[in-house]
């Protein structure tokens, strides 16, 4: 049967792209056909090394719903690259430096004296962050050990150090936590790890005349033509010598690019951290660290987490929402609902644990990454468990059923291959011909979704 001619670019057999014209039942047919056989691939592109930086939580603080969207959309655009057969370095810059571990040492050092011989036991890092700034709110004694613990930090004294890598300790088992229940991998690169950079690219850009005095800080433009919009400059060096979040990204983009031989360098932040990281790139450039033609830079912005009253997602009391409270309620919520379908009377507790958590988890992702990461979105978990509509329950459900399926005709699925070779694909109905040249299609948008990450177009 002839239909209208369409071309379309796929990978043949070697995943070199090639145009294919779609004017008949047998060609389709044919293509599907090869899918089923050789597997689903992703096009041939030239393989790069790229770094992607997400999720940077604080150390000493929570996770809260402010990580969640960086961390969920930076995990699928590291999966969709390694799809793609890149060499992804997944990156965690972690806020573990600065004035504030000087007053939470000084106050481990008070509440833990021996832990120097015994890693202390910190239960709720929380509260524990907030008894040391209420301390340096309201003891000048206390502030004054603070500032000199803040001192010692950054000579590398012995006994400071080990303060500061037991706080470090309790943050990151619970990070790993929220990681291990999302299916997140992350290397740790914290602040920490740049402070010798930050040394060394300050003396560079000295040495290089690329900063400026300004008011007691020096500070750097994107261009050295003093004429038309230069932008925002970055504080390189604060008015008291202290470095900046400017410092150290410009630290970390020469790390990665030097060091690590990145082609490619992905962030993930909320897009209100657009201009910042335009200005990053753009004086990278001026320092001669990127060069355009053989690096490529994103900044995958995204917008906020909205509550069902269309303001910013807060608890009842105003307070930003804890991460790991909206784990636990998704997981109360799924396994509310699949007790109310009957489940837990056809599932052992440990196939319902399984259930109820790929089901929550699977929900909190899929709303996220069906909307369009520059727009804001509305947290709903009663929307987002709805078995109806574009939905991760509904997709779940027509997959287990896709598996039960398989169950049932077990013997013949054990023979699979056999059947593919050897069964004809017909196309015969309106709606399988428009279908097969979805799938077929399926190319064309993993390449369009790896340069502009809109993800929802998977």
């Amino acid at each position: 049967m002839e239909k209208e001619s369409e071309l379309l670019l796929l990978p043949n057999h070697f995943g070199v792209p090639t145009f294919y014209r779609l004017n008949s039942m047998e060609c389709v047919a044919g293509l599907i056909k090869s899918i089923l056989v050789d597997g689903v691939h992703a096009p041939c592109v030239q393989r790069k090394r790229v770094v992607v930086d997400f999720s940077s939580p604080n150390i000493a603080k929570e996770m809260h719903v402010g990580h969640l969207r960086s961390t969920i959309i930076g995990e699928s655009i590291c999966r969709l690259l390694e799809f793609f057969n890149h060499d992804v370095l997944r990156i965690n810059h972690v806020g573990d430096w600065g004035t504030q571990f000087g007053m939470l040492i000084a106050h481990l050092q008070d509440k833990f004296p021996d832990y120097t011989k015994t890693t202390p036991s910190i239960s709720d890092l929380q509260a524990f962050y907030k008894e040391s700034k209420a301390r340096f709110d309201s003891d000048e004694a206390f502030k004054a050990r603070a500032y000199a613990c803040v001192v010692k930090l950054q000579a590398g004294e012995k006994e400071i150090i080990k303060a500061w890598q037991d706080i470090c300790d309790v943050s990151r088992k619970e990070f790993q936590i929220i990681y291990d229940r999302l299916g997140v991998r992350l290397i740790e690169r914290g602040e920490s790890f740049y402070q010798k950079r930050m040394i060394a690219i300050v003396d560079e850009l000295e040495k290089g005349k690329f900063l400026e005095e300004d008011e007691g800080r020096k500070i750097m433009w994107s261009s050295d033509k003093l004429d038309g919009d230069r932008g925002i400059p970055l504080t390189i060096v604060k008015s008291d010598g202290g470095y900046t979040y400017d410092t150290s990204d410009m630290a970390a983009i020469k790390q990665r690019i030097v060091e690590e031989k990145a082609d490619w360098l992905i962030y993930v932040t909320d897009s209100g951290q657009a201009t910042h990281f335009q200005m990053i790139f753009a004086c990278a450039e001026r320092l001669g660290v990127i060069n355009r033609e053989l690096h490529r830079v994103d900044h995958v912005g995204f917008g906020v987490v909205l509550g069902e009253d269309g303001k910013k997602f807060k608890t009842r009391s105003g307070d930003t929402v804890k991460l790991v409270k909206l784990l636990d309620e998704g997981l109360q919520r799924s396994r509310d609902k699949l007790i109310e379908k009957g489940r837990h009377e056809q599932l052992t507790p440990e196939e319902l644990k399984i259930a109820e958590e790929s089901i929550a988890y699977g929900c909190i992702k899929y709303a996220d990454l069906s909307h369009n990461r520059i727009s804001d979105y509305v947290f709903s978990f009663d929307q987002m468990l709805d078995d109806k509509g574009n939905t991760a329950v509904y997709l779940l459900y027509a997959y287990t059923r896709i598996k039960s399926i398989g169950r049932n005709c077990a013997e013949h699925f054990n023979m699979t291959q056999d059947l593919i070779k050897s069964t004809e694909i017909v196309l015969e109905h309106e709606k399988e011909w428009n279908l097969a040249k979805v799938l077929l299609r399926f190319g064309d948008v993993l390449l369009k979704v790896s340069k502009d990450f809109l993800l929802n177009h998977l």
